[in-house]
């Protein structure tokens, strides 16, 4: 028979292997998610090719899913606070599948199906709208950044899509990666059917959803938070949907080169979120946020002009890769510290769409400015130009809200 502080520690190491089950499951759900939502951006080439698009066609065609993704993070983020990611997941990676084997079967013969597919493809980047809820239901406050940084780690799918699509499609046919998509969409959702669990005493909200969602709108944070996030995930989402098309473009570099280089940046930004988590608990959200938004100016104005790949390209490319991960980690950092805690789900829907929103205009401005004037500096400048507004509220206006919420002021 355990002694009361042997049967203490039993049920914390019990509760810790919990937390790490549920982290590590709900990660997964989350990358295999985003995998799906990401099947068109490394395509965008060929299709642009095939279908004989446009600069601004093929951009419409990898941000539709985008859009329709960070809209929906919206409702998708209020029904996580009340039926839980144990029902969520399994629903939206089952609804997933049905985009993904239409536009890799009979989804992308012509714009028009493309964009029809691409529409319903966004229910996967719903996603992330169940996980930070439910993550942030398992850990204490002082964790919390760490551990939604480390869930922020499944936006590394769009790598998974990025290094393996225009390979199996090469190797085999283009339905092929959409095929093995779906397969593993569907064994996610069976798995995740079977073991999740939703935190023992995770707080349930009790009034409608437009009451709740009404109320989300009169808290600060909702709109400080959403504001940043438009920056640094909108600018990760952009680059990771684009950038493709705009190396292939600005330096000529074949699809499946253009494609392990996005593969990269994506890596590395997925690398640095639960660093930039992890840095926010021990220093701050805002103190992470301001760095990080500095960094991305610096990166966007020296690729405004667009300077030799190697090694200045690389370099620019590869800081605000880093500092855009970290970013997105610290929001939810500030997320987890100001939200409350039976609305942790509905502001990160509204925090959610925001940057998924932040993600879809860029690409849409890229290919018009391209298309006007052949050229990508205007777009880059202008990127320079919000990160640098974005890092001065802040150190102003944010810093100012925490502070009061920390009792410092």
């Amino acid at each position: 028979m355990l002694t009361r502080p042997a049967a203490e520690v039993a049920a914390t190491r019990e509760r810790a292997r919990q937390r790490g089950v549920m982290l590590a499951l709900a990660t997964v759900g989350f990358a295999v998610n985003f995998w799906a939502w990401a099947l068109l951006s490394p395509l965008g080439p060929l299709l642009k090719d095939a279908l004989a698009l446009d600069a601004f066609s093929q951009a419409l065609v990898v941000a539709v899913p985008v859009v329709v993704g960070s809209v929906g993070r919206i409702p998708v983020g209020a029904l996580s606070d009340r039926y839980g990611g144990r029902v969520m997941f399994p629903v939206i990676s089952a609804t997933t599948i049905v985009p993904v084997l239409y536009l890799g079967l009979v989804g992308h013969s012509s714009l028009a199906s493309l964009l029809v597919g691409g529409f319903v493809l966004g229910m996967g980047g719903t996603a992330f709208a169940v996980g930070v809820p439910f993550v942030s239901a398992w850990f204490p406050p002082r964790r919390r950044g760490l551990a939604i940084g480390i869930f922020g780690a499944g936006m590394g799918g769009t790598a998974i899509s990025a290094l393996t699509t225009v390979n199996l499609v090469k190797a085999w046919t283009f339905a092929a990666p959409f095929v093995v998509t779906a397969v593993v969409l569907a064994l996610y959702a069976v798995v995740a059917a079977l073991v999740l669990r939703d935190a023992p005493g995770r707080a349930v909200p009790r009034y409608s959803l437009g009451r709740r969602l009404r109320a989300v709108a009169q808290l600060p944070i909702t709109w400080q938070a959403s504001a940043l996030y438009a920056v640094a995930f909108g600018g990760y989402v952009a680059f990771s949907v684009y950038l493709p098309a705009y190396l292939k473009t600005a330096y000529g570099l074949a699809q499946t080169d253009a494609a392990n280089r996005m593969a990269g940046f994506v890596l590395l930004a997925v690398l640095l979120r639960p660093v930039g988590g992890w840095l926010s608990d021990r220093f701050g959200p805002v103190r992470v946020l301001a760095g990080a938004l500095a960094v991305v100016t610096a990166g966007a104005a020296v690729q405004a002009g667009t300077p030799a790949l190697m090694p200045w390209a690389t370099v620019a490319f590869l800081a605000m890769a880093a500092a855009l991960g970290a970013a997105s980690g610290a929001v939810f950092a500030l997320v987890a510290l100001l939200a409350p805690a039976d609305k942790v789900g509905s502001v990160t829907g509204v925090v959610g769409a925001a940057g998924g929103l932040g993600g879809f205009v860029p690409p849409l401005v890229m290919g018009a400015l391209y298309s006007a004037f052949s050229s990508y500096a205007l777009g880059l400048a202008a990127l320079a130009l919000v990160a640098a507004a974005a890092m001065l509220f802040t150190v102003t206006g944010v810093r100012h809200v925490t502070r009061v919420r920390e009792g410092v002021v």
